[in-house]
């Protein structure tokens, strides 16, 4: 993101709005929203959001699995495999 042309004040975006939308869209690029100077919001594409989320929630689960093992709480990989293979059984069912 280059943060010279990715930042707009929020007047701009009251008196332009659908333009900074299509912006975000086109580019893929979010744009900082300031208020009297400051960062205070971010505006991004809805693709790219869900996409961030996503791979927050990976991270998150990662980091939950990562503390487990060192916690020795975790279960085996055959023990998973085998819960994700039920599973998986359970879907094809449904």
């Amino acid at each position: 993101m280059n943060v010279a042309t990715a930042i707009e004040p929020v007047t701009e975006l009251k008196a332009h709005s659908a333009q900074l939308i299509r912006r975000v869209q086109t580019s893929g690029q979010p744009i900082v929203i300031t208020q009297n100077g400051r960062a205070t919001a971010v505006l991004q594409d809805v693709e790219t959001y869900e996409e961030q989320r996503r791979t927050l929630l990976l991270l998150k689960f990662i980091a939950q699995g990562d503390l487990e093992l060192k916690r020795d709480e975790g279960i085996s990989h055959a023990d998973a495999r085998k819960h994700f293979d039920e599973t998986l059984r359970g879907l094809s069912h449904a």
